[in-house]
């Protein structure tokens, strides 16, 4: 009667595992960037803490402001560079490496039944693996990199089932903010989720990272995709170590269940300044736009990009554009492609793998007045500059807007 979290938390914790359970649970990676690891580490140190619990089970990614935008940022990581050094972690990836939810799966951390604690909370990206993770804060990973231990309370899942096959010109990005809307930004609240249905078994590696990447929009502890073999395949060569993966029983108990039918879903925006304020692309169109962002832990990977380049491909945009690779081997991967000249040629601005515009740190900052159509996963006010606008859509709603300089349909292109 066991959901896929209650099983993963269970073997965690050495003990069954039921909803609302409090429990203290091994965890099996952790990881903080640089944002959250000056904290976490800065902690470590004020508690008279010498030795991380296993260097090797943890991992450090520069991805937020990399490369330092300013000499404070420059001074805070060098001290977690030298912080690695002294305690022997090896899993460190600096500045151009890539965001940390694309690094993390690339370099084989995200495996099925694990329990992966990231200091960041769009963590639930490892989801997509059928891994149980989640993000805490940095006080909370200093407890993990102390101790290898978290104390937490067993989430009641949701399920979730999608059937139906996507149109042209619609993507996982624009299925998962309608689920956004219709689950609601609060609806899934220190939930788990777990995805089901032909739509989901259909996805792409790089659909179900976007899908569980914002699990935390609607307020989920955890979003999962029951693996697969287009996960073993994904695996294969890259798995740190053996894993056994985890499925939930026939006759597991959901607080809520979800079915939805995506097989005439329109391409879809989120308005300022809530997720889940969704519209199709229709209800937005013409939007004036100053900037178009493509890039992020949810929009940045290699089947983003070739999408954006097949529409781009020979025309110029008419906003600013900037793309940024989710990694070094997603940038690798598209120049190798073509697909980096592709975009150049188009006159998109090419910028290093990491955050950066995303939370508003460099790179893509927007001014008050400025509006923004951004591939990432929240619009909040101010999240990426006072007073700008943010808009949230697919990469091929993005790509065609760009050409356009104002919202648009990606079916009246592709």
């Amino acid at each position: 009667m066991s959901t896929i979290s209650e099983k993963i938390l269970g073997r965690a914790a050495g003990k069954p595992a039921i909803a609302d359970d409090f429990i203290v649970a091994d965890v099996d990676y952790a990881m903080a960037h640089d944002g959250t690891s000056v904290l976490a580490v800065k902690a470590f140190k004020e508690m008279g803490i010498k030795k991380v619990w296993d260097p090797k089970r943890i991992i450090i990614p520069f991805d937020h402001i990399a490369p330092a935008n300013n000499e404070t940022a420059a001074k805070l990581q060098q001290g977690i560079r030298n912080w690695v050094k002294e305690q022997g972690i090896t899993n460190f990836s600096d500045i151009g490496g890539g965001i940390c939810h694309q690094v993390l799966p690339e370099q084989g951390f995200a495996l099925p039944g694990k329990l992966i604690i990231g200091a960041d909370s769009h963590s639930c990206t490892y989801g997509a693996f059928g891994a149980f993770a989640t993000g805490v804060g940095a006080t909370d990973m200093t407890e993990v990199f102390a101790t290898g231990k978290l104390w937490l309370r067993v989430p009641q899942t949701i399920r979730i089932t999608v059937e139906g096959k996507l149109q042209k010109g619609v993507s996982a990005k624009d299925m998962t903010l309608n689920i956004i809307k219709n689950v609601g930004a609060d609806g899934a609240n220190y939930k788990a989720v777990e995805y089901y249905g032909e739509t989901i078994s259909e996805l792409s590696i790089a659909g179900r990272m976007t899908l569980c990447n914002m699990a935390i929009e609607m307020g989920a502890k955890a979003g999962i995709v029951p693996p697969d073999e287009k996960t073993f395949e994904f695996l294969k060569r890259i798995a740190r170590e053996k894993y056994t993966p985890v499925y939930a029983d026939k006759d597991a108990q959901y607080c809520e269940e979800y079915n939805f039918d995506i097989g005439d879903l329109e391409p879809q925006v989120a308005k300022p300044h809530e997720v889940d304020n969704v519209f199709t692309v229709a209800k937005v169109a013409g939007t004036p736009l100053d900037q178009v962002f493509i890039g992020s832990c949810t929009n940045g990977r290699y089947e983003d990009l070739e999408a954006v380049a097949r529409i781009l491909s020979g025309k110029k945009v008419k906003a600013r554009t900037i793309v940024l690779p989710a990694s070094r081997s997603v940038l690798i991967k598209a120049t190798e492609a073509g697909i980096i000249a592709t975009l150049l040629k188009a006159g998109v601005i090419i910028a290093p793998p990491g955050c950066g515009p995303c939370l508003g740190a460099h790179m893509g900052v927007i001014c008050e007045g400025e509006t923004c159509l951004s591939t990432s996963n929240r619009n909040f006010k101010g999240r990426m500059g006072a007073g700008g606008l943010i808009y949230l859509s697919s990469p091929e709603t993005a790509a065609a807007s760009a050409l356009k300089g104002e919202i648009a349909d990606p079916r009246e292109v592709v």
